[in-house]
């Protein structure tokens, strides 16, 4: 693993996907100028039996620049300290299967899209930064055009409250499955703490905190139910929710507007 905490430092998957998504979009833009590449590569759920392998490439097509450069810097930041403490092998399994959790609910929406076709590596961004969140949910992250920094909690709770729950549910599940299976309440206990791998020896130069007990008491709580929405979502989906807890999603949109 070449990560060494340093803001710049890149580890192996995270590099290899910057530089292949990175050289997908210039092929697009000077190779494959025409509508084919994204017609046969995105992923349209109209046509998921004749094009399955649309189901992954589409993570790797981009419809602009600002597209391309918010997946980018959002997996440069969040992915290194996640596959870090996941290890290779198990980071690009969470990595392609959010991707595809974000292509299963744009098929359960079919009727809604139509013939539209979804490209992007939004849904599998995304999962990787629910792994992150969930070791270090008060890790402060700058978000332009805010002047001072914001819990990564709130962050990932707003993105979650506007978009791409496929890949959120479906990144939760991975790393969380097996621990939802087993739990039969939802009332945490107080003396457990959650990991996904080994921890980290020390605190890294990118700010993180050195992992330890989660703090317990209203924040604890949010989490908890923020958790409950999304194994609801990704057992019967959107439609699933009740209008208490999309309006509970709204709500922590809003509070991440204001927390710092």
């Amino acid at each position: 693993m070449s990560y060494d905490g340093s803001p710049f430092s890149l580890t192996r998957w995270v590099r290899r996907l910057l530089v292949a998504t990175g050289g997908v979009y210039l092929l697009q833009l000077t190779v494959f100028t025409s509508p084919w590449l994204v017609e046969t590569f995105g992923f349209a759920p109209a046509l998921a039996l004749r094009h399955p392998w649309g189901a992954v490439t589409y993570a790797f097509l981009h419809g602009s620049f600002l597209h391309l450069l918010f997946n980018m810097i959002a997996l440069f930041m969040f992915g290194p300290p996640v596959e870090a403490r996941l290890g290779s092998p198990r980071f690009i399994r969470l990595y392609f299967i959010a991707l595809l959790g974000g292509a299963a609910l744009s098929f359960a929406f079919m009727p809604l899209v139509g013939g539209a076709v979804i490209i992007g590596a939004s849904a599998a961004v995304f999962g990787v930064m629910l792994a992150f969140v969930l070791e270090w949910p008060d890790a402060p992250v700058l978000i332009f055009p805010l002047p001072f920094p914001v819990k990564a909690k709130w962050v990932v709770i707003f993105l979650a409250g506007l978009s791409h729950l496929g890949g959120f549910a479906a990144a939760l599940l991975y790393l969380r499955g097996s621990a939802l299976l087993r739990r039969s309440t939802r009332a945490p206990d107080a003396g457990s703490t959650a990991v996904l791998v080994h921890p980290f020896s020390t605190e890294t130069a990118r700010g993180l905190p050195a992992f330890g007990p989660r703090r317990r008491g209203a924040d604890a709580k949010v989490l908890e139910e923020v958790d409950r929405v999304l194994d609801k979502i990704s057992a019967g989906g959107l439609s699933s929710l009740t209008p208490e807890e999309r309006r509970f999603l709204d709500e922590m949109s809003k509070r991440f507007k204001q927390d710092h």
